[in-house]
C-alpha cells in the first residue's frame, strides 16, 4: 500500500472544493471492494477543523484513486442516519465518520457494516469496540493535560479561572475537562470560580463568559474545552478590558485560535493533527478494501501538540512544520 503524504495532498489542492464527483462508469455493486466510492461524513463544515478534517479525506481518496463526497451531519443524529442510508444506496467502498454521539451512532454503524461497507471513526469514538473497522482519534487527554499544565506554569500555580465545557452528548468534551482537572486540581492554589457548558460554539462561549465576567470579574484565566469557545471568551474578555488580565487556553489547534496566540490575546491551544487522522482512515480503508484487513488494532490515538507563541509561526492548516 502507498502511502498518501500529506505534502503530496497539498500539493494536489486538498483544500480545494469538498465534493468530487462519483465516477459515471462506476458499477452498482453490494460489496465494497467492487465499489470506487469514499462518503465521508462530519460536523458542519463552519467549523474549521471539521471543514479540514473532510477535505483531507476528500483528497487523500482521490489521491489514491478513489471518488468522494464531503457531508455534513450538524450534529443531528437523525440527518446522519440519513447520510448512512444514502452511502449505503450508493453501495460506498467505505464510511469515513466524525460522528454525531458516542451511543446515537451505533446504530448507524451497524447497518452499514452490515451491509458489506467498513466504517472508519475519526475524532469521536463510539462506546461500542468491534464494529468500527477502526476508531483513530487525537488524544485528547494528553492533549488536555498539555494545555492544562500551560497554564498551571504560566500561573505559577496560583489562580482562579472559569472552564467552559463542550457539548455534554460528546465523549470529547468530558475527556478534555476530566484531563483539565486531573492536572489543576493538584494545584491547591488553583481554584475554579465557574464552569459553563457552550457547546462548542464561539457566540454561546461570548455570552457565557461576558455573563460570567459582569458577576465575576476577579479570575486570573479561562480555559476551555475547544477553540471555538476560546475565540468567544478572547472577545469577551477584550470587550470587558480584561485581555491583560485574564489568560484564555483553547483546545483544537484551530488558525483563528493560532492567529489569537500570535497577538499575544490567547495563551495556547492544544493541536489536533486533523489532516493527519483523515489520512490515517482513508490509508487505512484503502488497506480494508484491498487485504480485508486494516492491519491496525481498532482504536488508535494520535498525540496532540501544543501551541503557544513559542511555535505559532511553524503552524500551518493542523500541522506543524518542523523547526
Amino acid at each position: 500500500m502507498s502511502r498518501v503524504s500529506r505534502r503530496s495532498v497539498l500539493r494536489a489542492g486538498a483544500f480545494g472544493a469538498l465534493t468530487i464527483p462519483l465516477l459515471p462508469s462506476m458499477a452498482a455493486c453490494s460489496k465494497s471492494g467492487d465499489s470506487n466510492y469514499f462518503a465521508v461524513i462530519t460536523p458542519s463544515h463552519d467549523n474549521p477543523f471539521f471543514k479540514t478534517e473532510a477535505e483531507a479525506a476528500v483528497a487523500a481518496a482521490q489521491a489514491l484513486g478513489y471518488t468522494a463526497d464531503a457531508f455534513s451531519h450538524d450534529d443531528d443524529v437523525n440527518k446522519q442516519s440519513e447520510l448512512f442510508d444514502s452511502a449505503i444506496s450508493r453501495n460506498a467502498a467505505a464510511i469515513i465518520v466524525d460522528n454525531a454521539g458516542a451511543d446515537s451512532t451505533e446504530g448507524a454503524v451497524r447497518k452499514a457494516v452490515e451491509a458489506g461497507i467498513p466504517v472508519f471513526l475519526i475524532d469521536r469514538e463510539i462506546n461500542t469496540a468491534g464494529l468500527a473497522a477502526a476508531q483513530i482519534v487525537a488524544n485528547n487527554s494528553q492533549g488536555a493535560a498539555l494545555v492544562a499544565e500551560k497554564l498551571a506554569d504560566t500561573l505559577q500555580g496560583k489562580g482562579r479561572y472559569y472552564e467552559l465545557f463542550g457539548r455534554e452528548t460528546d465523549t470529547n468534551a468530558q475527556v478534555r475537562s476530566t484531563a483539565f482537572h486531573s492536572v489543576l486540581d493538584q494545584y491547591p492554589d488553583m481554584e475554579l470560580a465557574g464552569t459553563e457548558t457552550a457547546n462548542w460554539d464561539q457566540q454561546l462561549g461570548y455570552q457565557k463568559v461576558e455573563t460570567l465576567l459582569q458577576r465575576d470579574p476577579d479570575v486570573q484565566a479561562i480555559i476551555c474545552g475547544n477553540d471555538t469557545m476560546a475565540v468567544g471568551a478572547v472577545a469577551a474578555v477584550q470587550q470587558a478590558g480584561k485581555t491583560d488580565d485574564i489568560l484564555v487556553i483553547g483546545f483544537d489547534g484551530s488558525p483563528d485560535a493560532v492567529k489569537a496566540i500570535k497577538e499575544g490575546t490567547m495563551l495556547a491551544t492544544g493541536m489536533q493533527p486533523a489532516v493527519h487522522i483523515s489520512e490515517m482512515a482513508v490509508e487505512q480503508a484503502d488497506a480494508y478494501i484491498k487485504n480485508g484487513e486494516t492491519g491496525k488494532k481498532e482504536k488508535q490515538l494520535v498525540d496532540c501538540i501544543l501551541i503557544d507563541e513559542s511555535n505559532a509561526d511553524r503552524y500551518t492548516l493542523f500541522e506543524l512544520e518542523e523547526g
